[in-house]
């Protein structure tokens, strides 16, 4: 289901009705609040007035349909005087309205070029839309507003922020994205979106929701941005928690003889899910800590690997939690294949890599009974890349060869496995992503990393690093990966995530299955 809506809302109180009754229809809905049949007449005051009303359906959107439906909430009909046609992205499919009010969804209709007629989803045609007056609220809008953040991938909270704005801009909003200077510190930054593709999804909401704005979005790589040296900028809208920045802008741009900015401060919007994981506001970091386990990437196709046994690659970082998800999986009724045991076994006596590795290295890696001591050949590799390079040389063609002959004999057995994990840290360092259908990984902050590996193998911060600087980045990783997890969250969480694949992917399967029979 694809399809685009537009609903007319002339009753506040008739919007969870409304959203039940519409989303199985559609996958987006714009809302065009019909201000002009308020009781109030209030159909000429300032946008702003309607600031509070639209915070509070945004707000109780989420309860009635949840994520499901990609709603926005139109400001350009609010604005009085603005009587051209509705600049809309998604051509619109249907048309609904929520109080018997024909003229108005004609004319829509007419606009839209929509031909299907409207469906009211109220015989009445009585209106109760009105402006929630504050007296501590300012409706007053200015020639320029600005404001900034990560905006990485639009959520709820960034609509009421971005709406918020853009109803009490006049001309021009001026919009700071920060860039990846500044989003090191924040929740599984490698998942961030690259600031090139927010600054498009920004643009493609606000000049939908309002085509009559200037709008300049910009890359900032520090707090302030425009804001330092811009002298025509009027006002800035903050959260309630970053209030003090605001000022800070305030301070900077006084000591620079800039007039001061008026400060617009916008209520956090509290998050329905509290498990000590997420935060409790709506945020992006909630956003992305819901992408974990799901599917990040669509796999490409893989027209030579036979369909069955269905091949997982599962590749992640040292001390990244990627053996404790392959027995995840395994319990769950995957085939794993350990590629570290299998590179012990081509380590052993009598073998091509065996013989190939003491010839570079020499004798002096071996220990008393003969065969290769790796706690001897480690340090001459790690920190070093060009042995690690030429180790590497050795053992992965060797390593990839005796995996292939395992999954051919798997292939040939009476009972063939539905889905076999390939678990191999060097995976995607190797270029085995052709060999599995898809690729799964694990990822944690690097500092926790260093943490783990200085815990488990006992090593000094200086050592634990430089074993961890022959290691694939995380955005590297992310980047070649069909589905994220991490493990820097309790075991029930990441439980949770492997769960929640793994019935992703068994689904998937079934279905295939039943649509080539």
């Amino acid at each position: 289901m694809a399809s685009t809506g537009l609903l007319v809302v002339s009753n506040i109180k008739h919007l969870g009705k409304s959203l039940r009754s519409i989303e199985k229809y559609v996958s987006s809905l714009y809302i065009h609040l019909n201000v002009a049949g308020s009781t109030s007449n209030s159909s000429a005051a300032a946008p702003p007035v309607w600031g509070r009303l639209i915070s509070q359906l945004y707000a109780n959107s989420s309860s009635y349909v949840g994520n499901q439906i990609d709603l926005r909430v139109l400001v350009s009909p609010l604005r009085p005087g603005v009587d051209g046609p509705l600049k809309l992205r998604k051509p619109v499919d249907m048309i609904f309205s929520d109080a018997h009010h024909p003229e108005l969804c004609d004319r829509l209709r007419a606009a839209l070029n929509i031909s299907q007629p409207t469906i009211f989803l109220e015989d009445s045609s009585s209106s109760d839309l009105s402006p929630q007056k504050d007296s501590t609220e300012s409706h007053k809008m200015y020639p320029s507003v600005v404001l900034g953040g990560t905006f990485d991938r639009i959520h709820l909270g960034h609509k009421i922020f971005l709406t918020q704005a853009v109803l009490r801009t006049c001309k021009r909003l001026v919009v700071g994205v920060t860039t990846a200077a500044m989003t090191k510190s924040k929740t599984l930054p490698d998942l961030i979106l690259p600031v090139e593709e927010r600054i498009a999804q920004l643009r493609e909401f606000l000049t939908d929701i309002d085509s009559t704005l200037q709008y300049e979005i910009v890359p900032i790589d520090d707090p302030f941005g425009p804001t330092q040296h811009d002298p025509d900028l009027d006002m800035i809208v903050v959260s309630a928690e970053t209030l003090r920045g605001g000022q800070k802008v305030n301070e900077l741009r006084s000591g620079k003889q800039l007039r001061e900015l008026d400060i617009f401060v916008i209520d956090i919007v509290e998050s329905n899910v509290h498990d000590g994981i997420h935060e409790t506001k709506i945020s992006s970091s909630n956003t992305r800590i819901d992408l974990l386990g799901s599917r990040w990437r669509k796999p490409e196709p893989r027209p030579q690997l036979p369909a069955r046994p269905y091949i997982i690659g599962l590749s992640g970082g040292i001390a990244s939690g990627k053996s404790k998800m392959a027995e995840r999986l395994s319990k769950m009724g995957a085939h794993v294949i350990d590629c570290d045991k299998v590179a012990h076994d081509v380590y052993e006596p009598g073998q091509v890599c065996y013989k190939l590795i003491v010839q570079h290295f020499g004798k002096g890696i071996l220990s008393a009974d003969g065969r290769i001591d790796r706690t001897k050949l480690g340090p001459l590799v790690f920190g070093n890349p060009q042995e690690l390079q030429a180790l590497n040389g050795i053992v992965w063609p060797q390593l990839i060869e005796e995996v292939n002959r395992r999954l051919e004999a798997l292939r040939a057995g009476t009972v063939v496995p539905k889905v076999v994990v390939l678990e191999a840290a060097v995976l995607l360092r190797a270029g085995w992503e052709s060999n599995c259908h898809e690729v799964w990984s694990m990822i944690v902050p690097p500092e926790e990393a260093v943490k783990r590996v200085m815990k488990r193998n006992s090593l000094s911060e200086e050592e634990a690093r430089k074993r961890l600087s022959s290691q694939m980045p995380n955005h590297e990783i992310v980047a070649k990966s069909h589905v994220i997890f991490s493990s820097q969250w309790d075991f029930d969480f990441t439980q949770k995530q492997a769960d929640r694949t793994w019935k992703m992917l068994n689904s998937e399967l079934d279905s295939h299955h039943s649509s080539s029979l």
